[in-house]
């Protein structure tokens, strides 16, 4: 009993050290793994390192990769100006649009590539005459939303880590929960921060009014220009790559993700290599880290039957609804102030005793936890809350951030009480 409890206790040790001293934690988890497995487990060091998730890492990498070159070559700017091309600055429909571009923009491999909106979509909000605590909530429930799609990395790490567990998660149901569950927070916001019909609307200093022409109306942007040979093989290898995906999932075949994102790459990279060198640098190694260090450490509170300790604690609480709300409050709450990235690769196996209870379905609890980590990522703690308050202009905010940090704590209560039920509920249907 000892060692199981020490383990654990080693694992949440580091993540505090982590999150306390702003450390890497996969720099903190590895070495703590292979410590704790060689000297409580009593493992070889190389079975240890053998729990080291390889197939992720390719995943994580092939991914990255490609959709680096996508925003190298600016293949996934243009999507971007050619959807804020058709839908104008109308005040209404602009936190809409900004939540799908957040969303498309997410699902590109990683959901740090739709912070791309936030110096784009705060100002312009601004501009609009849109409160930035709506604008900011869109597009995180937009990361969030798309970042559970089957080629980015929460729904990479989620789905990944539970079939490992052994709990049968469809990657498109994942992507389903995800969706809806965010559009239902955009409904929220938008009921919540809609500025009443004529607010004043604050322009930037400087800011030039948009002409207009009695006959012709507001002015219009300037058209897009072609696409480039590169973006357009760009956008090809894009539609291959979901078309391959949804094909295999028709099938009943399991994809390679990660290989086959990286034999697209390939191609772009033959028919530009200037590309494939720029694209290196944006292959999100940290996050692998981090992901192989969590999971390496998984592996060993598996071995000491650590899990299971966990997870008969939960079920000790006599009601397993009970049990999954508390599970998502946690990883909730903990997700607010540390990586998402390491909570999903911590919790989700921690919840495979609960799961494999029978009381509560695998696929509905796995999903609940994984979009409560996010839905709490506004909190001005998080890199996505702190880099939308960091968008605004000055004097918005100190009001921003504390409406989000109500907001993330909001969600670390209602996210759990909610969603738990219904796909509970859903679940038995």
């Amino acid at each position: 009993m000892l060692a199981p409890v020490a383990a654990m206790a080693i694992f949440v040790a580091v993540f505090g050290l982590a999150t306390a001293r702003k450390a890497h934690l996969g720099v903190l988890m590895l070495p703590a793994a292979c410590a704790t497995g060689v000297w409580l487990a009593g493992m070889p060091l190389r079975e240890v390192v053998g729990g080291f998730p390889v197939n992720i890492l390719v995943l994580l990498v092939g991914v990255t990769y490609f959709f680096g070159i996508a925003q190298v070559n600016g293949t996934v700017d243009r999507v971007i100006a050619a959807v804020l091309a058709r839908t104008g600055t109308s005040q209404p429909a602009l936190p809409v649009v900004f939540f799908g571009l957040a969303a498309v923009a997410s699902a590109m491999g990683s959901p740090q590539a739709g912070l791309v909106l936030a110096p784009i979509g705060m100002p312009v909000a601004r501009r609009a005459g849109i409160d930035a605590t709506l604008m900011a909530i869109a597009i995180n429930s937009g990361i969030s939303a798309g970042a559970f799609a089957p080629t980015s990395l929460f729904g990479i790490v989620t789905y990944r880590v539970a079939r490992q567990a052994g709990i049968a998660l469809d990657p498109f149901t994942l992507l389903g929960v995800a969706s809806a569950a965010n559009v239902a927070l955009l409904a929220a916001a938008l009921a919540l921060f809609r500025r009443p019909p004529g607010a004043a609307t604050t322009r930037p200093a400087g800011a030039v009014r948009p002409e207009v022409d009695a006959r012709r109306g507001p002015e219009r942007a300037p058209p897009l220009l072609p696409l480039l040979p590169g973006q357009i093989a760009t956008m090809a290898c894009l539609a291959g790559l979901v078309v391959s995906i949804i094909v295999c999932a028709l099938l009943g075949v399991e994809p390679d993700i990660g290989v086959t994102a990286l034999a697209f790459g390939a191609v772009l990279t033959v028919i530009d290599p200037t590309l494939g060198a720029r694209a290196f640098a944006r292959i999100d190694w940290s996050s692998a880290l981090v992901v192989g260090g969590i999971v390496t450490f998984v592996a060993v509170l598996q071995r000491l039957g650590s899990v299971d300790l966990l997870g008969q604690a939960a079920l000790a609480i006599g009601s397993p609804m009970l049990s999954a709300v508390l599970v998502c409050m946690i990883a909730a709450l903990v997700s607010a102030f540390a990586s998402t990235t390491g909570v999903l690769a911590a919790l989700v196996p921690l919840a495979v005793p609960l799961a494999a209870s029978g009381h509560v379905a695998g696929w509905a609890l796995i999903a609940a936890l994984g979009v409560c980590a996010t839905v709490v990522d506004a909190s001005p703690f998080s890199n996505t809350g702190a880099t939308l308050i960091a968008s605004a202009a000055e004097d918005e905010r100190p009001r921003l951030r504390s409406l989000l940090l109500r907001w993330g704590m909001a969600m670390v209560v209602v996210g759990p009480v909610v969603l738990v039920p219904v796909l509970v509920l859903f679940s038995r249907w």
